[in-house]
């Protein structure tokens, strides 16, 4: 590829980008809907322009891992407060690991039954399912509480929980797709498994917390904010591209690691070395999480929405009834601690769980061997789009009256 077209994929990317912000304000909607929707137009108008992207459905991976979620990840773990998410840490693990497997099977189970065609969607279908959408996503849940001005144990719940739920739903979602590919060959040994899971996640915390030291020494070192800034964003990206590609470890906990353990660090430089650091993540986390939802629209599908949508609403009722559940019944064994979570908080975890970036980069990861795969393409981004539009924009309510009512 020219140096001269992929400055147009570029400046057409960030072109689209800045429209949809604009449109955002224009027509007072969400920023990612209405990313989401430039880029669905963008899908028709693009090919006039006679600019060939290059992004497809099955290339938007690596894309979207190793460039744009290192970025989202960093910026949310940066602004996590330490000893909020010290004081939140039970609650969040629990509603990340208990509560996202509790998720998986729950939407297997009732996507299963209700689909009713076991020859063909089979059981590691619908598990492949329930683990795609275990995760909520941090990008959209995290814009919806800047905006709302939520507190910021409010914040650091969900944020917290978002985060680390990614990091749970990838893991299952490897355990899970290795086996539905490798059929009856590969056991599922739940012990293995069960292990593999471990490592994973300590992987990824011990990968991030030797390039959070590592990071937070040169920027010692080298005592420059302008530095500060470059290293810290290098960091975001070799700390996932190392976990991801390399160690095979969770690439999400790397990278929140990474931020966490830095900014501790760091945190008697802020006005030294980190003064403009907030501004710097911040434009950053807007420009992708612009481009993640402009991306979105650009690979959807109208087929999989006329072809599949008896299977796109069995996902959606599947997906709110597991959320349901698995936060209540996380939420009743939190109640044998002191982190208790009040019923109003409750609902915004549940309809505030909403369902985007990480959901879609696993769903197009499928493998198009398995024959399954157009209708868990189709079943996931409806999910995606129905948070977007029905709960994203219905979430703001709740979030008002949720602030002042953590804790029962």
């Amino acid at each position: 590829m020219q140096i001269t077209e992929l400055l147009n994929i570029i400046l057409v990317l960030a072109g689209f980008c800045i429209l949809s912000l604009i449109l955002a304000k224009m027509l007072r909607l969400d920023q990612t809907l209405s990313a989401l929707m430039c880029g669905v137009f963008a899908s028709i108008f693009i090919p006039w322009l006679g600019i060939e992207t290059g992004i497809r459905a099955h290339n938007i991976h690596d894309l979207v891992f190793y460039l744009i979620l290192p970025v989202l990840i960093f910026e949310s773990a940066w602004h996590l407060k330490p000893h909020l998410l010290k004081r939140w840490l039970t609650p969040i693990l629990s509603l990340a690991t208990i509560g996202s497997v509790l998720s998986c099977f729950i939407v297997a189970v009732i996507s299963y039954y209700a689909i009713g065609y076991p020859n063909y969607f089979t059981w590691p279908a619908a598990l492949l399912l329930g683990a795609m959408l275990a995760a909520t996503d941090p990008v959209s849940v995290v814009a919806l509480l800047k905006k709302e001005q939520a507190s910021d144990d409010l914040t650091t719940l969900v944020e917290g929980e978002s985060l680390f739920n990614d990091a749970t739903a990838i893991v299952l979602f490897s355990i899970l797709l290795a086996y539905a590919t490798d059929g009856e060959a590969a056991e599922l040994n739940w012990l293995s498994q069960l292990s593999v899971f471990v490592q994973t996640f300590i992987g990824g915390i011990f990968i991030g917390a030797i390039l959070g030291l590592l990071s937070a020494i040169f920027i010692l070192f080298i005592g420059q904010n302008s530095a500060a800034n470059i290293i810290l964003l290098f960091t975001a990206f070799v700390s996932m591209y190392i976990a991801e590609h390399i160690v095979h470890v969770s690439g999400i906990l790397a990278v929140m690691t990474t931020a966490l353990l830095s900014r501790r660090l760091l945190k008697d430089q802020h006005d030294r070395l980190l003064a403009d650091t907030a501004a710097t993540w911040q434009w950053l986390g807007l420009f992708f999480n612009t481009l993640i939802f402009f991306l979105m629209g650009l690979v959807i599908l109208f087929e999989m929405f006329t072809q599949q949508w008896l299977a796109i609403l069995i996902a959606i009722f599947a997906s709110l009834v597991a959320r349901t559940i698995s936060v209540s019944s996380v939420s009743a064994l939190l109640r044998l601690t002191p982190c208790t979570i009040s019923i109003q908080t409750q609902k915004i975890l549940i309809w505030g769980g909403l369902r985007g970036a990480i959901a879609v980069v696993l769903v197009l990861s499928l493998p198009t061997s398995l024959p399954y795969w157009w209708e868990l393409q189709s079943m996931v981004l409806g999910c995606v789009l129905f948070s977007i539009i029905v709960q994203g924009t219905t979430v703001s309510p709740l979030l008002k009256t949720g602030n002042s009512s953590l804790r029962e």
